[in-house]
């Protein structure tokens, strides 16, 4: 069954454009180097944003440091909240520079600093160490508040795709640890549970046509978790409780092969007492954000941005 003609008209010519790729441990170097070639940085100096590559330490002295992309108001003034960024990619492939221009946007239109991390990429490096990186980017953000003039209560985390898992994860694992609080998170279609990787047969045939399939889940899921057995903080949805957890806004696509997982996961939220706001954008897919002149994109980027700037108090 094909799902084309469920997809928004003014959606459907750009994600049609978009190649589908058959993920292996093998084809990843190449896909990788594609990818990285194909990035185009936003014009930061025109939106008034300082970009810079930063390095963050390990969290052990055996553990490599980890780049990551700064974001900055370019006028002087005392920025006092931040978000945590991690990018998409399936736990397998991306980088920070794929989600540059929203990063340059929000730093521009909300005067915050973002940190935008790039984390350790599986199969080379599988559970824990994705996770393991971005915990040491947010404990960096925490140790430096003073130098980055942060209020170490008004750091928020995000992420679209393997990144929204990441930050679930994120979320959990900063509650249980107790060291370094975050006020919110912002989840674009986040891939929370392994399971969702099960045979065809059991799932929704309205979901995962398009961008990320099934397929192609099944190889993500199993390279992030290596020989290790699913389990939460790296497997959010596998988490036995929710409840102490900060408040959340999880942005879903109708057609998305996250759907259900990431319905599940803001009724267990809400369940356990959480602030949620979960929104499902109709008629749309994975990556549908890539149709950036559709009405819908634009929703979302209104929605996007007015959530984290309510989680941060501004």
């Amino acid at each position: 069954m094909t799902t084309a003609h469920l997809l928004d008209p003014a959606v459907r010519p750009a994600i049609e454009t978009i190649p589908d790729l058959e993920l292996s441990p093998e084809a990843l170097p190449l896909i990788r180097q594609a990818m990285a070639e194909a990035f185009e940085l936003a014009d930061a100096a025109a939106a008034g944003v300082v970009r810079e590559a930063v390095e963050i330490p390990g969290l052990s002295p055996d553990q490599p440091a980890i780049r990551g992309l700064m974001y900055t108001p370019a006028e002087p003034q005392h920025v006092e909240a931040a978000y945590l960024h991690v990018h998409g990619g399936g736990y397998v492939v991306g980088a920070p520079e794929m989600s540059d221009a929203s990063n340059v946007h929000l730093c521009s239109r909300l005067g915050i600093r973002i940190l935008s991390v790039d984390y350790r990429l599986a199969p080379e490096h599988p559970v824990p160490a994705p996770l393991e990186d971005c915990y040491a980017a947010l404990a960096w953000l925490h140790q430096n508040a003073d130098q980055f003039s942060l209020d170490p209560a008004r750091i928020a985390v995000g992420g679209e795709s393997a990144g929204g898992g990441l930050a679930a994860a994120l979320v959990q694992h900063a509650h249980a640890q107790r060291a370094y609080p975050i006020c919110f998170q912002l989840l674009t279609y986040p891939m929370l549970d392994d399971r969702t990787r099960q045979s065809d047969g059991e799932a929704d045939s309205t979901t995962g046509e398009f961008v990320w399939n099934r397929a192609q889940n099944r190889t993500g899921w199993t390279c992030y978790l290596g020989e290790g057995t699913p389990a939460a903080p790296s497997v959010p949805a596998r988490a036995d409780r929710l409840d102490g957890l900060p408040p959340a806004w999880i942005g879903t696509a109708a057609l998305d092969l996250f759907r259900d997982e990431n319905m599940t996961y803001a009724q267990r939220l809400m369940n356990a007492g959480v602030a949620t706001e979960l929104i499902i954008y109709p008629s749309v897919c994975h990556g549908f954000q890539w149709a950036v002149d559709a009405p819908v994109t634009k929703q979302y980027v209104r929605d996007h941005m007015e959530a984290l700037q309510r989680g941060l108090g501004l």
